[in-house]
């Protein structure tokens, strides 16, 4: 088994080829599995300490509908013990009030079930007025928009996948 495991839902495929690029930024399938989280039982979290949760922002301020679909079965799995990292992709300028809030709603849950947030991303660069992935001046974690910022994906996915690797002691 590998030593990640990566969690994403996606409806356009942005999110799903976010997380293909961290995927090989970290070296491949065998330290990265990918989950789509339609595919998901509450077991497949258990035989990871490391996971990667990946979801878009949807409409207002939404889960993607595969995400909302799984909400409520989070709580079914024992995050205590697990460093949880979070990557989201948005339109900060389509829905600058709600930029990356799906990624704030799940690392809001996630953590209250014990699961330990790495991978914050700094706010710099980026330009919206709220947004619930945002604590103490950070993202939860890394923060991809590829409808206004496409150019910047493959350098924030590579130097994000190079502070997980520390924050995962990998």
């Amino acid at each position: 088994m590998s030593k990640i495991g990566l969690f994403y839902g996606s409806t356009t495929g942005k999110t799903e080829t976010v997380a293909e690029q961290i995927q090989k930024e970290f070296g491949g399938e065998d330290v990265v599995t990918l989950h789509n989280i339609t595919d998901v039982e509450d077991s497949d979290f258990e035989g990871y300490d490391r996971i990667i949760i990946g979801c878009p922002t949807w409409n207002i301020g939404e889960l993607q509908s595969d995400w909302d679909g799984y909400f409520e079965d989070l709580d079914n799995i024992d995050f205590n013990g697990k460093k949880v990292a979070y990557f989201g992709t948005g339109d900060q300028v389509g829905y600058e009030d709600n930029f990356l809030d799906a990624v704030g709603i799940l690392e809001e849950k996630i953590a209250e079930l014990g699961g330990e947030t790495v991978g914050h991303w700094p706010a710099e660069g980026y330009e919206f007025q709220e947004s619930k992935a945002l604590k103490n001046g950070n993202f939860v974690g890394l923060a991809v928009d590829e409808d206004n910022q496409a150019d910047m994906t493959e350098k924030r996915v590579k130097d994000w996948v190079g502070q997980l690797k520390q924050e995962f002691g990998i």
